[in-house]
């Protein structure tokens, strides 16, 4: 992995999700797994949301699990995204179409205040205003923080603004590992 020498932590945020198979114990192991890198400082994570999938016309899938974890990480953007990657690959994610059912899905949502928009990966993540499932776990953990342009409002107010209104339900999930 690389690292990007001298620079300070940057304060990094990453949505979880899965619908497939035993969706805690997927989003258990990729916190566990984040911990474990030498990079990657996890700082907290947030409650864990259940919401029905997003899903084409006439598509039927399980229910998602979402979480949202704030990190700390000296990795290049490039670097997490590809560990990210790695992570979904282990768990069994088979990319075959969009808004398929996954076992993991992990999103970079935003990167300080970093944008950046190029053919592998745009920060802060394009559809995230659009998400309720995204922004709820969010601003459990930093409704303050500022999420640059397009958006330039913070998670609090992206959320009230959010035009998704499926009914998403807190769970009493843990993602702690013992």
């Amino acid at each position: 992995m690389s690292r990007v020498p001298g620079r300070l932590p940057a304060s990094v945020f990453l949505a979880l999700g899965s619908n497939l198979g035993d969706r805690a114990a997927y989003l258990r192991g990729a916190v566990a797994t984040l911990r474990r890198h030498p990079a990657v400082q996890v700082v907290v994570v947030s409650p864990v949301y259940e919401s029905t999938a997003h899903v084409l016309p006439g598509q039927t899938q399980p229910d998602y699990l979402n979480a949202v974890v704030w990190l700390r990480t000296t990795l290049a953007p490039e670097a997490l995204l590809d560990f990210c990657l790695q992570l979904e690959a282990a768990a069994g994610r088979v990319r075959t179409a969009r808004w398929a059912p996954r076992t993991l899905d992990l999103d970079l949502l935003a990167w300080d205040d970093l944008v950046r928009c190029d053919e592998r990966l745009t920060l802060p993540h394009p559809r995230l205003a659009e998400r309720r499932f995204v922004l709820r776990p969010w601003a459990d953990l930093a409704p303050d923080f500022y999420v640059p342009a397009p958006f330039c409002a913070t998670v609090a107010e992206l959320l009230q603004r959010c035009p998704d209104r499926a009914p998403l339900r807190r769970t009493g999930v843990s993602l702690e590992t013992c």
